[in-house]
């Protein structure tokens, strides 16, 4: 399949295009126009050297030792002392994708034109991405203040070097999925190391980019989420014969909350032509039912402001100092707090909460499926028929799995962003703990897709079950499709059977889209 070509500007790049670098789905380049920015910046910085008045980050110290002026002649120096000292992140490894993805959204800052980092900085991490050398990454570290400093610097390590070049110290990466230092990486790629010149250690290493790199990859996830809990909502309000009255258009119209209205419609799309609702004669459903647009439709809002979010920190200059024409042929170097990752942080926390609502709204459905006091004279565990029961476990256990990750999702949730803890000496004083709440996100929305794919299974089989027991019934339009595609990777079993791989690949199929596309 060819690649999708996409060009940096430091203004316009798309989540779309995040996910097609993420997955190794595109040929990125610099824009010209940008390229002339970056060069106009990087002679800002040449500039203020020349001069030699102290300027934060260029040729000072950094954070608390910002009032240590540097010589010229230890701008390098000093730069590739920064990136040893702050590689400190530890833990479990982040995966490929948030790497490649982080690796763009850098790129794309530093073109904005406001870094003073050189063109071939930018260039050498889009040579990285188009040749598949992949930085290895610990996960932790990372206050998300001043940006993600630890993960960025562990980045650093692989595309830079000085006069020792030691390999010891140029990191890990994979080159075409093979591990190997950061420097037999590079070697392997052809592509060359840099030694890092004055400002751009920070211009590397300042700005939330893991942090928005997880926001950016689990909001692409969450659009694929939201549609599978809409359709598990319909499959099992039909497969429970619900009531048709709480998708009534004018009710939700009363509400006035567009979250809502939207999940209501798609429903009502979904179950249009079905003769299952409305005939078990209740008046109205438990809440997990009946008020499926309510509790799922704020997520949709919620995606919405988190994706506002994310579109805007991708596109902007995160580091500091920032950079600009002074308006008199001269430079003006900007001190302030760009890197600064609460907006990231807080709008990840709300994220979480929404998925999670997502996930524990799903859960209670499945439960209602099981349970043979709730579920409408369906079997016990859905077992295939009553006469099974005992013999057969069913798919009680399915829940229990389901349970787990949801409780799992009410820890995550909690607010990460509220947490603050000073560093550097006091200097600062309130972080944003973004790269947590980006970490809890992207875990969140893992449990999410297994707690939907869990109630897809069952409302698939509870599906079948019904319309055996009512044989001239048919469901809607959307759901029966849908059921057609689950089918056609998870044959109906009628008796216990290993349920787990079914339910991954129903995961699958979720994740990938299949699943509401076809519906």
């Amino acid at each position: 399949m060819p690649k999708t070509r996409i060009e940096i500007d430091g203004e316009h790049l798309s989540l779309h295009d995040i996910v097609q670098a993420a997955h190794g789905q595109a040929e990125i380049s610099l824009a010209s126009a940008a390229r002339q920015r970056v060069s106009q910046s990087q002679a800002w910085v040449e500039d203020i050297i020349q001069r030699g008045k102290p300027v934060y980050g260029i040729n000072t110290g950094f954070g608390i030792f910002a009032d240590r002026q540097i010589s010229p002649e230890d701008a390098r120096t000093l730069n590739r002392n920064l990136i040893l000292s702050h590689a400190t992140a530890t833990g479990p490894e982040l995966p490929a994708e948030v790497v490649r993805a982080a690796m763009l959204i850098r790129a794309n800052t530093l073109a904005a034109g406001h870094s003073g980092a050189r063109p071939e900085l930018i260039e050498t991490l889009l040579a990285m991405l188009n040749q598949n050398v992949t930085p290895i990454i610990p996960s932790q570290g990372s206050l998300g203040s001043s940006g993600d400093l630890a993960p960025l610097a562990q980045l650093a390590l692989v595309l830079s070097t000085d006069a020792n070049d030691r390999e010891e110290d140029s990191g890990w990466a994979t080159y075409n999925d093979q591990r190997m230092s950061g420097k037999a990486a590079m070697a392997a790629a052809g592509i060359a190391r840099l030694v890092l010149g004055p400002k751009e250690g920070l211009a590397i290493t300042n700005g939330a980019t893991f942090s928005a790199a997880l926001g950016a990859l689990t909001l692409a996830m969450a659009e694929d989420l939201l549609a599978a809990g809409i359709l598990g909502a319909a499959m099992s309000l039909e497969a429970m014969q619900g009531a048709s009255a709480a998708l009534d258009v004018r009710l939700h119209a009363a509400r006035k909350q567009p979250g809502q209205m939207a999940v209501a419609e798609r429903m009502r799309a979904l179950t249009e032509g079905s003769t299952l609702l409305d005939t078990a004669g209740r008046v109205q459903d438990v809440y997990s039912l009946r008020c499926a647009p309510q509790i799922q439709g704020p997520a949709h809002e919620a995606l919405a402001y988190v994706r506002t979010v994310i579109e805007r920190e991708v596109n902007a200059a995160t580091d500091n100092p920032l950079l600009f024409n002074g308006g008199d042929g001269e430079a003006v170097s900007i001190s302030g707090g760009n890197f600064h990752g609460e907006p990231v942080g807080m709008a990840l926390d709300f994220l979480k909460i929404a998925l999670s609502e997502v996930a524990a709204v799903s859960e209670r459905r499945s439960f209602l499926l099981l349970d043979s006091k709730m579920n409408g004279g369906l079997p016990p565990m859905l077992v295939a028929s009553h006469e099974a029961a005992g013999l057969n476990s069913g798919m009680m256990m399915l829940q229990y799995t389901a349970a787990s990750l949801v409780l799992e999702n009410q820890t995550l949730a909690a607010p990460d962003s509220v947490r603050s803890l000073p560093t550097s000496a006091g200097q600062e004083d309130h972080n944003a703990n973004a790269m947590t709440a980006a970490r809890h996100a992207w875990h969140i929305a893992h449990n999410c897709a297994h707690v939907l794919a869990v109630e897809l299974t069952l409302a698939a089989r509870a599906l079948e079950l019904r319309l055996a027991q009512v044989p001239d019934a048919r469901p809607g339009s959307g759901t029966a499709a849908a059921l057609a595609a689950i089918r056609q990777q998870v044959p109906f079993e009628a008796g216990d059977a290993l349920w787990a791989p079914g339910v991954e690949r129903i995961k699958a199929m979720l994740l990938a889209g299949e699943l509401t596309a076809s519906a």
